[in-house]
């Protein structure tokens, strides 16, 4: 049976922290507009900043719809779910948002990912998450699946750009500075990047 939790701490931080990939969930306020469902991974880019805070490092892609809905309305879900010993899910509901790499809350919040190299996957902006409904569940009809290694295929993939470079790359994608229902996504050009 389900549990609702005041704060993400203890077994539940730990249950969060060791799942190698999580899921986020957003929607535009538009009710025709198109839900968007990501996978997350790369052991690193993941972080709880305190009980009720969590973040996450938004790495280069072919669009941009969750910093777009964040940006127009911050409504987030985010799930993990138990591939590997007893069976869990949580979600995490609340309100985001996109830290770009302008902010001055920038450099801090990205200090908070010591494991990991941002720079060689073209880091873009990072989604601080404030909680407001944290929740599990049984998930028992979650299969096993065994965690073998993270892909170095986007790394190797976007070492090789540099700031300029990485800008004119999001100016040729078609929903990279606009969302699939219009709304504003990435700013771009990118501001320069200080890592």
């Amino acid at each position: 049976m389900g549990k609702t939790y005041e704060r993400i701490d203890g077994r539940l931080r730990t249950f969060i922290e060791e799942q190698p990939l999580f899921f986020t969930a957003t929607a535009p306020l538009s009710a025709d507009g198109t839900v968007n469902l990501s996978p997350k991974g790369l052991r690193g880019s993941f972080a709880v900043l305190d009980e009720l805070t969590v973040a996450y490092l938004d790495f280069a892609g072919s669009t941009a719809e969750t910093i777009a809905h964040l940006r127009e309305n911050g409504r987030i879900t985010l799930m993990w779910c138990a591939f590997q010993g007893p069976p869990n899910i949580v979600r995490v509901h609340g309100r985001g948002e996109p830290v770009f790499r302008d902010d001055p809350r920038f450099a801090e919040l990205l200090a908070r990912f010591p494991d990991i190299e941002p720079s060689a996957h073209g880091l873009r902006a990072i989604v601080v998450v404030h909680a407001e409904t944290v929740r599990d569940s049984c998930g028992y009809a979650v299969p096993h699946m065994a965690y073998e290694e993270d892909r170095d295929l986007h790394g190797r993939r976007f070492s090789r750009e540099d700031d300029a470079s990485l800008s004119a790359y999001f100016a040729e994608k078609e929903h990279i500075a606009t969302s699939l229902d219009g709304l504003p996504g990435l700013p771009l050009p990118l501001p320069p990047s200080t890592v």
